[in-house]
């Protein structure tokens, strides 16, 4: 079985070979990237091992994609000695209707991180500032960083949410561009509308404010922001979003952003041609009909409520977790983090450490669920 113990950013994986086994090149390599962490996905189940494993490591969807998306992929992919249509065309007018936004608001790319590259890579200069939440999504200061980037990590409140007013205190001349996940991943956390707003209207007009809302689908809280809201009133808001939670499509490689047309353009200019593949974009288009999206947000009203037991049953085993609202819950035990994965995964669970922070745990089907519930209180017993 793939052990569940990973890296943080930025520290040595003592699964990687030593320094002086690594692949060398009589190529000049940037030294930035020479130094850049590998990311690091969520564990997957070793074929040699166990058979019931509950893969919890990368925030999918517990359901298969839905019967037309399935069909429509079929379709596709009898047809992939053409290449598909450059900048997803078809798809952005799917996505444009769907929105009320106009077809040149939207670029559609390979995922929401390669979206989220692109835009980087259109808007910052070597030496330029990138405000990021800390602890968040592992792929950001990689991303700034290959975008020639230094990243500014803002510390999380003590309640594992966005620090609003110190994220705009950081912004100096050299910023370009502020980001914020919401839910937060890891730690499943929102910004309530009051402070998405404020977050907004407090970045100048000449720095991009990206809001990634990757698992805004799973939301229940009232009080969540929605930053699509926002931007008639923001020329400088990227929205990003992606087909790969609950839509179910995480093996396709489908995102979206939502900004205004010029900046969008600039995005299209830098981005990979032909960067969605033909049945990924067939597979997108026919997860935005009617019939789907109304199964789609039955489902992902399904995971939100089995989060919600979870959470519920945690707290109750004594846990101390932060308000959940993706399809996934943080435990923030610290030292004890690569100690609690070792545990989950010798109960055949997968989850996913960040070493010295925390673990992350997917929600899953019931039957999951209910086995992470028992691991935990053994764990809890234990001492």
């Amino acid at each position: 079985m793939t052990s569940a113990a990973s890296p943080a950013i930025g520290e040595p994986d003592p699964a990687a070979p030593a320094p002086d086994d690594e692949p060398s090149t009589t190529v000049r390599i940037r030294p930035d990237v020479a130094a850049l962490p590998a990311y690091v996905p969520g564990a997957r189940p070793d074929a040699a091992g166990p058979v019931e494993i509950a893969k919890l490591s990368s925030n999918e969807l517990p359901f298969p994609p839905q019967d037309a998306v399935i069909e429509a992929i079929t379709q596709a992919a009898t047809g992939v000695n053409r290449y598909p249509e450059m900048t997803g065309e078809s798809l952005v007018q799917a996505l444009a209707r769907r929105w009320g936004v106009g077809t040149e608001q939207v670029v559609v790319g390979n995922g929401s991180v390669a979206l989220i590259q692109h835009l980087l890579d259109a808007v910052c200069q070597p030496g330029d500032e990138v405000v990021i939440p800390w602890r968040s999504f592992e792929a950001y200061p990689i991303c700034v960083a290959v975008a020639g980037a230094r990243a500014v990590r803002v510390p999380l409140t003590p309640d594992a949410r966005h620090d609003v007013p110190a994220m705009l205190a950081a912004i100096t001349p050299r910023t370009r561009v502020v980001m914020a996940c919401t839910p937060n991943n890891p730690t499943g956390t929102i910004l309530t509308a009051g402070e998405l707003a404020e977050l907004v209207a407090g970045v100048p007009r000449d720095v991009v404010v990206l809001i990634d809302e990757a698992y805004l689908d799973f939301v229940t809280d009232p009080e969540a922001g929605d930053a699509l809201t926002l931007l008639a009133g923001a020329p400088n808001l990227v929205v990003s979003r992606t087909f790969s939670k609950a839509h179910a499509l995480a093996g396709m490689r489908v995102g979206y952003l939502v900004c205004e047309p010029g900046l969008a353009a600039a995005i299209r200019s830098v981005a990979t041609p032909f960067g969605v593949n033909l049945p990924a974009q067939a597979a997108a288009a026919a997860a935005l009909g009617e019939a789907e999206l109304a199964r789609t947000a039955e489902r992902s009203a399904t995971v939100a409520a089995e989060r919600d037991r979870v959470v519920a049953a945690l707290r109750a085993q004594g846990w101390e977790v932060p308000d959940a609202q993706g399809n996934f819950f943080w435990l923030g035990v610290r030292p004890e983090t690569t100690a609690l994965a070792e545990h989950f995964r010798a109960a055949g669970i997968l989850v996913r450490p960040f070493a010295g922070e925390g673990v992350r745990v997917s929600i899953g089907t019931t039957s999951d669920n209910d086995r992470v519930l028992a691991a935990a209180a053994a764990w809890r017993a234990a001492r």
